[in-house]
């Protein structure tokens, strides 16, 4: 199975669950050390994470999440009514052509990191409406994460979001949602 590993992590910035899903190439490694140890997320070379370091691994992911949501870039909007408009004083106090700007695709919310990936992994984000973050790592072959990443949060909707006995932000340890999840993972 190619999933390696999700992350969930509350709107604060802090993790509330974690798992690694067993890979085929850990299984796979020689005893006799030809090949190199395979880590946490299943890639050859790469140590084990310990909590702390997915602690500290979601929080640096919420900071430059918000960071790339504060960075989008927008462009230049050309429209024949500007020169309608009499100069505007820019920042510097030069008087110049009022310009405005917008996003690429100006009816899209404004989004951070939707996917990142390297030869040895794909990282795939989904962020709710609540501002929960789920973080899901894959072998980069791997198509259609985007489903897979929606289809892990319908089951969090149903099994966490909806627990009488879970609070917002607070760690996930459900066995409920670790059932629908194994069922949803294992399945396909």
């Amino acid at each position: 199975m190619p999933v390696f590993a999700l992350l969930v992590i509350s709107k604060a910035g802090s993790l509330i669950y974690h798992r690694t899903l067993p890979t085929s190439t850990s299984a796979s490694t020689s005893s006799s050390g030809s090949q190199p140890a395979t880590g946490t997320l299943g890639l050859p070379g790469t140590t084990s994470l310990t909590t702390n370091d997915y602690l500290v691994l979601a929080g640096t992911f919420h900071g430059v999440h918000a960071i790339t949501k504060n960075v989008t870039p927008k462009f230049l909007a050309n429209s024949a009514s500007s020169s309608d408009h009499p100069p505007a004083p820019t920042t510097n106090g030069v008087t110049g052509k009022a310009s405005s700007f917008r996003y690429p695709i100006p009816d899209a919310p404004v989004t951070g990191i939707e996917s990142l990936e390297s030869s040895f992994f794909k990282l795939t984000v989904f962020q709710s409406l609540t501002g929960t973050k789920f973080l899901l790592f894959t072998d980069p072959s791997m198509p259609n994460t985007d489903g897979l990443i929606r289809g892990i949060y319908d089951r969090f909707a149903d099994h966490v979001c909806k627990n009488p006995f879970w609070h917002i932000d607070n760690p996930i340890r459900l066995d409920g949602w670790e059932r629908a999840l194994n069922q949803f993972l294992f399945r396909r």
